[in-house]
């Protein structure tokens, strides 16, 4: 029986090598090809040192399977999103661990139309067979034989331009932190096609991470953007996570805008475009996101938080966006898949437009709906202190909602506390109605009472 502790709720990730290796990546391809019996499966990777061989490993599984790769080279995961949708292939694979430390790597992997595979639509399958299965060797077809190199950065980066009345842009000013992950390349292809000036920095891919791990939820992994906004002078700045997939905004005075924010304004631009439209929130925080739908005469629909969970929604209910507080941003016409390169472009397409500064843009929301952010507290049962805080507040709540954790709404506040999928910690965010010093003082009211649990 093989070690599959790699396995996840909504992907594969995993310590090296004893969780991941590439003997157990060539398991991961021989399952997937026995469970779905795909013809053709794009594989790409991301900028750790370990990914080149751990693609090949599983590209190699596939070929055994019977399946034929595109193999995408170093690229984000949403281009392999992408590709498996605009291809019309039978499935992806993105051989990557996002913003983990560098002695983890990990993959995502869709089926067609790049639907997530996930625990409830074939991952544990997947990992029972990875754990379990005798593979009967089905093709002896060489890696160079069943592998084509493929290109798709000319198609994607079009796509992208697909979605901007270039007409209407003007010269900004950007800085763009890549974090020496894979969003250099992409950055690269956009940067003729637009009227910015592009303040490149850690802009070339390094496994070796020497400027941190690209994870700006990290406060100290955000000066350096911060820095360079201020320094040029630029109208607003954007740095990425390690495979591209999350994008976070500074505006022009160096400010870190949080996600939430984000779900806001992008929500307002897409319903301008397309009145009436649905737009698909999580449970996390919501009054700022329904308070801006509402207003533009859209319809916002609540989700369980998870990029599963999300796109699933969005293909219920045609959404046209979908938006998380983590900075995950889902798009109908990106095959219902997040992007961590839209959002920025969509931004800078809305500041040319209302010909305004960012921090103009969010600022009224920050005042309207104040946010603690979201806080993680390890404790001893995840459950209990849920259920704890549940009882302690349930008498004067005005609503209780359960899509994911808890959320309890007050007359002039409300939080949310779930738990982890994958560790035991809790997840708290608290929210006001233009109430700062309300919203800052339940939200040490509830940590005091999670410390019972810690």
């Amino acid at each position: 029986m093989y070690n599959t502790d790699a396995f996840k709720a909504y992907d594969i990730r995993g310590k090296l090598p004893e969780q991941l290796n590439p003997e157990l990546a060539y398991r991961i391809g021989r399952a997937y090809a026995h469970q779905l019996k795909p013809q053709r499966v794009a594989v790409g990777y991301d900028i750790r040192l370990s990914s080149p061989e751990l693609a090949q490993a599983v590209s190699q599984g596939l070929i055994d399977g019977g399946a034929e790769v595109l193999s995408l080279g170093l690229v984000g995961t949403e281009e392999v999103y992408f590709a498996t949708a605009e291809l019309d292939l039978d499935g992806g694979i993105m051989v990557t661990a996002s913003h983990n430390p560098k002695e983890y790597n990990g993959m995502k992997l869709v089926t067609k139309g790049a639907r997530p595979i996930s625990g409830d639509t074939g991952l544990r399958e997947i990992e029972a067979l990875v754990a379990n299965a005798e593979f009967d060797q089905v093709t002896q077809a060489s890696f160079e034989q069943k592998s084509k190199r493929y290109d798709i950065s000319p198609a994607y980066t079009q796509h992208l331009m697909g979605y901007l009345n270039a007409a209407a842009l003007r010269p900004l000013k950007v800085v763009v932190n890549a974090g020496n992950g894979a969003a250099g390349h992409m950055l690269d292809a956009l940067e003729p096609l637009l009227p910015f000036e592009l303040i490149k920095v850690h802009h070339q891919p390094d496994g070796n991470f020497p400027n941190g791990i690209p994870n700006p939820l990290l406060p100290e992994n955000r000066q350096d953007t911060r820095n360079a906004v201020l320094e040029h002078g630029a109208d607003f700045g954007v740095a990425w996570d390690g495979d591209v997939d999350r994008c976070f905004l500074f505006d022009e005075k160096g400010n870190f805008i949080e996600g939430y924010y984000i779900v806001g304004l992008l929500a307002q631009a897409f319903l301008r475009k397309q009145p009436k439209a649905k737009i698909i929130h999580d449970p996390r925080l919501t009054w700022n996101t329904i308070d801006i739908v509402e207003q533009e005469g859209g319809e916002a629909i609540m989700s369980k938080t998870g990029h599963a969970f999300i796109k699933e929604r969005m293909r219920l209910e045609d959404a046209v966006y979908g938006g998380e507080m983590s900075a995950h941003h889902y798009f109908r016409d990106f095959a219902y898949c997040d992007s961590g390169m839209l959002p920025w472009l969509l931004i800078a397409e809305l500041l040319c437009a209302q010909n305004c500064s960012l921090s103009s843009l969010v600022e009224a929301q920050q005042q309207a709906y104040p946010i603690s952010g979201e806080i993680n507290r390890k404790v001893s049962d995840p459950t209990a202190a849920v259920d704890s805080l549940l009882n302690h507040y349930r008498q004067d709540a005005l609503n209780i909602d359960r899509t994911d954790g808890i959320s309890l709404e007050f007359e002039n506040w409300r939080f949310n506390l779930r738990s982890s999928n994958t560790e035991p910690v809790v997840r708290l965010n608290v929210e006001s109605r233009a109430n700062p010093t309300l919203m800052q003082q339940k939200t040490s009211e509830l940590l005091q009472l999670l410390e019972q649990f810690i």
